[in-house]
């Protein structure tokens, strides 16, 4: 479903055949070159793919076509700071075209850059609101942001097309329960209990169901009969190692993390909550480790930040600790917690003022957030933040 869009249509000042022989017009020509570029693109050779586009750039400088395919090379192989430069320029030069909206809202989905991807993505919708594709990211950005309630206004009118989608359905009916939208819920639910039948995908999603409604041993229940029948289903002992650990069972949610991790070596968040089961047990060398693995994985993986952060704190190395926070506010720059850690190393740095000014950005982010269950810098759901290749 999350495909990137090469663009073909968007053309702009072509050079006109009669101003050179026949021969030279043709080597002059940004048309086929970029008809080469394109191919080139769709097989996967994409060095000779940016060439092709570089090339239509240096004979028209104003292809929005060529930056836009640029930019969809760029995100193939996950260069997203010049992924983004190549698709704002395609921007300004083609405002109105929903593709490079939406490769460009794809570009942050793929960073787990939720907010930023927002108005790309409600840009296609309202231009093309017949874009499924665009109203389920949506929905999904929505969702990560604990928009509850736009999450589930966004993806109820996708019901005719994903009704057989269980992670849809999942979505939906979370997103309804958030939003205390109760009768959507239900037929989102019951929909999904249809639909889900006794697979091990099914399971693991009312697993998580279970999980977000803080019903542990039922989320264990599910969960356990998701792993037993699927024992490599992606992220199923991941989730059972979340729900032992909010359980405080460290020993089993240990386990179940290292499982995950057997099988999906590069998934950062095992390594999260390793080093978060470490750092609980005062091992916080190890735990140092776990978070250093995880950012090296993901080095915009806020939360490994902000506990790494901790553990300096903790180890007394104020400066360290200090430097990981700073990024850790870069990432989030909202949570409490982050304000607070901070608040605490200021004072302890000897700079009264600054520290502070951090307590109070802590007290009124917590004022504000009253009314909800604070975000204390988890990721929730990392199988669905993590979209198909393209």
């Amino acid at each position: 479903m999350l495909a990137l869009i090469p663009l073909s249509g968007l053309w702009a000042s072509p050079f006109p055949a009669a101003q050179s022989p026949a021969a030279t017009a043709e080597q002059n020509d940004p048309r086929p070159i970029f008809e080469r570029g394109q191919k080139a693109l769709e097989q996967g050779h994409f060095a000779e793919a940016e060439g092709a586009f570089r090339q239509v750039l240096s004979l028209d400088p104003n292809s929005a076509g060529a930056y836009a395919n640029l930019g969809v090379v760029y995100m193939r192989e996950k260069r997203w700071g010049q992924a983004l430069a190549m698709l704002r320029k395609a921007e300004q030069l083609s405002p109105q075209a929903p593709g490079i909206q939406l490769n460009i809202g794809l570009a942050y989905y793929r960073q787990s850059k939720f907010q930023e991807a927002i108005p790309s993505f409600e840009s296609v919708v309202r231009d093309v609101p017949s874009s499924v594709q665009a109203r389920y990211l949506l929905g999904l950005c929505y969702f990560f942001t604990q928009n509850y309630a736009a999450a589930a206004d966004t993806l109820a009118p996708l019901e005719p097309e994903e009704s057989r989608d269980l992670n849809y359905l999942y979505v939906l009916a979370i997103s309804a329960w958030k939003s205390n939208r109760p009768q959507l819920e239900q037929t989102a639910m019951t929909r999904l209990i249809e639909v889900g039948g006794n697979t091990a995908e099914f399971h693991l999603l009312m697993g998580k169901a279970h999980l977000n409604r803080e019903e542990y041993d039922a989320a264990i229940e599910q969960l356990q009969l998701a792993a037993r029948s699927s024992p490599k289903l992606p992220f199923v002992h991941f989730y059972l190692g979340l729900a032992h650990l909010k359980k405080q069972e460290f020993e089993p949610a240990q386990a179940e993390f290292l499982r995950d991790a057997a099988l999906e070596p590069d998934v950062s968040y095992n390594y999260d909550q390793l080093g978060l089961i470490e750092q609980q047990r005062q091992q916080l060398k190890k735990a140092e480790e776990y978070y250093l693995h995880a950012l090296r994985l993901d080095p915009d993986l806020a939360s490994s930040r902000y506990q790494l952060a901790r553990v300096y704190q903790q180890q007394g190395e104020s400066a360290k600790a200090m430097k990981e926070a700073d990024l850790a506010l870069k990432l989030e720059p909202g949570n409490s917690s982050v304000h607070y850690l901070r608040g605490q190393l200021l004072e302890r740095l000897g700079r009264a003022e600054e520290a502070r000014t951090e307590m109070r950005k802590a007290q009124d982010i917590q004022n504000q957030a009253r009314s909800k269950r604070q975000q204390e810098l988890e990721s929730p759901e990392p199988d669905l933040r993590q979209p198909a290749e393209p």
